[in-house]
């Protein structure tokens, strides 16, 4: 049975959002605001997807146009992200139980991290469909070798890769210092990833009551070697996750 909800498929990247059109079968541009929105199907299921642009304004502009305009019933966010947790490596991936924003400090009035007005800090994501794309995400890296073929599993150095489920930090910078990571790591000790838009759109969705589940591939260590291969590997590894991961949920949906 088809659901008869429609789904917002949202990347930051350009890359990202190509493999995902790569899957649908009838695509139907329509320019919102500055962006092309693509109305289609995957698997039966209607979807529109976007590339948000980076950076939280622009992810929550992307978020709010999607549930107002085109009347998204569920948002999934794919994309890269540098990993923040002891023990997770390039190319392993989380699915995101909630959002805190790193940046955000309105302090003394409200307390570090705390959106104000709203008196908390993290935005969870929906259980069901995080669970949903978690299972998908394994399903997926169990044969991640054959998916990525050889020579990217060893220039990347893949091992394995493990999907990961826990807190995720947004900010409008890209973290790209040793110094910077030790920082975030002591701040927001819990926080498995670091990016620039999953916060905003989390709070987008919260504030509508849709359900938001996000997916990212770790692409470094948020740390000085964060940016060597950056669009490199979002070409020969995450955005081949991302178009596989959502093709293992559509499949299953």
């Amino acid at each position: 049975m088809k659901s008869p909800v429609r789904i917002g498929l949202v990347g930051a990247l350009h890359q990202e959002l190509a493999a995902v059109l790569a899957r649908l079968p009838d695509e139907r541009r329509q320019r919102v605001g500055g962006r092309d929105f693509w109305v289609g199907h995957w698997h039966g299921h209607e979807v529109v997807a976007v590339l948000s642009r980076i950076g939280k304004v622009a992810a929550a502009t992307t978020a709010t146009a999607l549930i107002e305009r085109f009347g998204v019933g569920r948002i999934v966010f794919t994309g890269v992200a540098g990993a923040l947790g002891a023990g997770l490596r390039v190319g392993d991936v989380v699915v995101a139980s909630g959002f805190v924003q790193h940046d955000m400090d309105a302090s003394p009035l409200f307390p570090r991290h705390e959106v104000p007005l709203y008196g908390r800090a993290r935005f969870d994501t929906d259980p069901a469909l995080s669970a949903a794309l978690a299972d998908a995400a394994r399903a997926v890296l169990a044969h991640a070798d054959e998916m990525l073929g050889a020579q990217a599993v060893a220039e990347f150095g893949l091992r394995a890769p493990r999907v990961h489920q826990g807190l995720v930090a947004s900010g409008d910078r890209f973290v790209a210092t040793a110094a910077e990571s030790a920082a975030l790591r002591q701040a927001l000790p819990d926080a498995l990833a670091v990016e620039m838009e999953g916060a905003a759109v989390a709070q987008v969705c919260h504030d509508y009551g849709v359900p938001f589940a996000a997916l990212r591939t770790f692409s470094d260590r948020a740390d000085d070697a964060a940016h060597a291969d950056f669009t490199r590997f979002i070409d020969q590894v995450a955005s081949r996750y991302s178009a596989a991961v959502l093709e293992a949920y559509f499949s299953k949906l």
